[in-house]
């Protein structure tokens, strides 16, 4: 009888160790957090004045947002820098959470700081691409030489769209521009400028399409940086410029490995 004892109680181990090692790994969840720019250096082709996120209302704000988001439970927060500069980052993230520092005005600095320290994280992840960028530079040079009215047209389209941001820089509240910045209405404007332009050239250098590819380029790239950390069981919030939130959160929406999670209700107070 014993004997049977200690077999069944064997076959119970075996099972339960069967059990646990099948005990599959959720997918990463992944969050993703499009901006303005805070410190904006107008390199943008919408150009927008400056929010002073300065001020004790938006401060305010934004140590509520960072500890909405650190509910979270990010294990790695992703920010818009070159990993070459990740040194740079972590020595800025230890003097300020040491003191030593004040936090620099931009998104990186008053967002992904502020979450990673609440989240209890070591560091901030750069996760940008500085080897390709917009290459823009042909296709305005054809419409300057070969299609005056196709810049004019450009022209007044991004005149527009910089009047409306600096209308809405100067009437909305930090979160309620936060709120337009992951709006899928403006993602998707955003995408669409470069459909707009993309038939700029077809047939002769395809200047346009190009333009378009490099951009699409750059943000492939930004999203490889964010697969590398998006393992299993991971959730990262990514933190960047709407102009490449509006193209990676489709590359996450379609990416099968990984659970893309809407970011909107955390930017309510």
């Amino acid at each position: 009888m014993r004997s049977v004892r200690l077999a069944a109680g064997l076959l119970m181990l075996c099972l339960t160790a069967h059990g646990a090692a099948a005990e599959p790994v959720p997918p990463a969840q992944v969050m993703m957090l499009g901006t303005f720019h805070f410190a904006n250096p107008g390199l943008d082709m919408v150009k927008s004045d400056v929010v002073d996120v300065t001020t004790s209302e938006n401060q305010a704000y934004l140590e509520q947002l960072a500890l909405r988001l650190a509910a979270f439970g990010p294990t790695h927060v992703l920010v818009e820098c070159l990993p070459s500069r990740q040194g740079h980052y972590d020595s800025a993230y230890g003097a300020w959470r040491t003191g030593q520092a004040p936090l620099d005005v931009n998104e990186t600095q008053q967002i992904g700081f502020r979450v990673a320290q609440a989240a209890g994280l070591q560091q901030v992840t750069c996760f940008d691409e500085g080897e390709v960028h917009w290459n823009s530079g042909p296709m305005f040079d054809y419409i300057g030489a070969r299609a005056p009215e196709r810049k004019r047209a450009l022209d007044a389209i991004y005149a527009d769209l910089s009047a409306r941001e600096n209308r809405e820089h100067s009437a909305l509240s930090l979160a309620e521009l936060l709120q337009l910045t992951n709006d899928p209405t403006r993602d998707r404007e955003n995408r669409d400028l470069y459909l707009i332009t993309n038939d700029i050239g077809a047939g002769s250098g395809f200047a346009g399409a190009d333009a378009s590819a490099s951009w699409w380029h750059r943000n492939f790239r930004m999203y490889a940086n964010v697969q590398r950390v998006a393992t299993p069981g991971q959730r990262v919030l990514v933190l960047a410029g709407q102009g490449h939130t509006a193209i990676l959160k489709e590359l996450l929406a379609t990416d099968r490995q990984r659970q893309a999670l809407d970011v909107r209700p955390y930017l309510t107070p």
